[in-house]
């Protein structure tokens, strides 16, 4: 594993590697993300690099996440307020969770792309947006909505969320991006917002109940947390920072993170920054569950 800081081109998760794969190259990227002065905007602008948009406006949505008319009703009010054109629309699926749709939106010639999802809509759309001159809004739609709860957004302000997409201004982000190599040979490419975890933290995911989630909230992860947690089997990292010589060593979890606030008001990387060009991160072997 190696990293670099870069410019280029939530919580927010890349897919986890099994054991077998290998991450071979995270970098530091910096798309344009799109915000204002208002609750509910992805990010609050900055005179230094803000520069108003205007164009063509595409949504990007996960069907099972939003009350469509009610989001569509809301979107061509605030698109006939600001003088847009109509808005297009472009669904996820299964099979899509968000970066076909995405480069649907940009071959369609949208200029700003709205996220209607959780951080993993978020995180498919970002990968493709990342690099290009489209800007992205984020409407806080999922269950722990991690990117926007690091970015102090208000979660439930959705109006004030669609009015900043067509009247904000742009802001720079970072976006880590992330080479996992498989058994087989063949790399993947995927971008991440707020963290990538490998381990203990991976294993949660993986064993969170999605019927639990969906009543409960962020709280399913607490009890996929507790079932993990008596895995007593750390794993071999070999890594490098900056270009330096690979090192190694045994722990649960490593999480490489752009974004550093969980739910619960939780600050595990107390000094990440969502927009100052380096990775944190936090290494973790945890004694037994209540460790």
């Amino acid at each position: 594993m190696s990293l670099e800081s870069g410019r280029r081109a939530a919580r927010d998760r890349t897919p986890a590697p099994n054991p077998e794969d290998t991450m071979t190259d995270t970098d530091l990227t910096t798309p344009n993300a799109r915000g204002a002065d208002a609750p509910g905007t992805f990010l609050r602008g900055s005179d230094a690099d803000a520069a108003t948009r205007t164009g063509l406006a595409a949504v990007v949505y996960n069907p099972m996440k939003v009350d469509l008319p009610a989001l569509k009703a809301s979107v061509a009010t605030e698109e006939s307020a600001a003088g847009w054109p109509e808005t297009l629309w472009f669904e996820t699926s299964k099979d899509d969770p968000g970066q076909g749709a995405a480069r649907q939106a940009i071959e369609a010639g949208a200029s700003v792309i709205i996220v209607a999802g959780g951080d993993g809509t978020v995180r498919a759309v970002a990968e493709v947006v990342h690099g290009t001159d489209r800007a992205l809004a984020l409407l806080p739609s999922g269950t722990g909505n991690l990117l926007a709860r690091n970015l102090k957004l208000a979660l439930d302000d959705s109006a004030g969320s669609i009015r900043s997409a067509f009247t904000g201004t742009d802001r720079r982000i970072d976006v880590g991006m992330i080479d996992v190599r498989r058994a087989d040979g063949t790399v993947d490419r995927h971008a991440y917002l707020v963290m990538a975890g490998l381990g203990l933290d991976a294993k949660m995911l993986a064993n969170t109940d999605d019927d639990l989630k969906a009543k409960v909230g962020w709280l399913a992860y607490v009890k996929a947390l507790v079932a993990v947690g008596q895995d007593r089997n750390d794993l071999h990292f070999r890594y490098s920072l900056d270009k330096q010589p690979a090192q190694s060593m045994r722990a649960h979890t490593i999480m490489i993170g752009n974004c550093g606030l969980l739910p619960a008001e939780i600050v595990l990387l107390p000094d990440a920054v969502v927009d100052d060009g380096h990775f944190d991160i936090v290494v973790l072997k945890p004694k037994g569950v209540l460790g």
